[in-house]
């Protein structure tokens, strides 16, 4: 178990360090790194790269927004070989629908529990 949580904290760190080089380094907005991260894991995903890096560093690989489009890749590919074509339009959003809900369920009880203010 320790190793499991070595691995995950190595590869989960390697990642978000290369967004906060993004962030130092970069004119890039963060919505343009965020969209990028996801952009990134689903193009990994596709070449068959982030499988066994989720595999060997699970939550380190599968919680950051990599994983996130990692998710939304198999859910296509999942889809398209069960559904044929109409599994890309599906597939994603049946994969992700359970972490979307949960997202929105936290921030629809963080909006109720607690008083909006603005910045001052």
């Amino acid at each position: 178990m320790l190793t499991d949580i070595i691995k995950a904290f190595i590869v989960g760190g390697l990642i978000c360090s290369v967004g906060q080089l993004l962030i130092d380094y970069t004119r890039l907005t963060p919505a343009r790194i965020l969209t990028g991260f996801v952009v990134a894991g689903v193009a990994l995903s596709a070449l068959g790269i982030y499988g066994p890096l989720a595999d060997f560093a699970g939550a380190g690989a599968t919680v950051p927004l990599t994983g996130f489009g990692h998710l939304l890749a198999e859910g296509v590919r999942e889809a398209v070989d069960k559904d044929g074509l109409r599994g890309v339009l599906t597939g994603g959003l049946t994969a992700a629908a359970g972490g979307i809900t949960a997202a929105l369920l936290c921030g629809l009880s963080a909006a109720a529990v607690f008083r909006q203010r603005d910045k001052q």
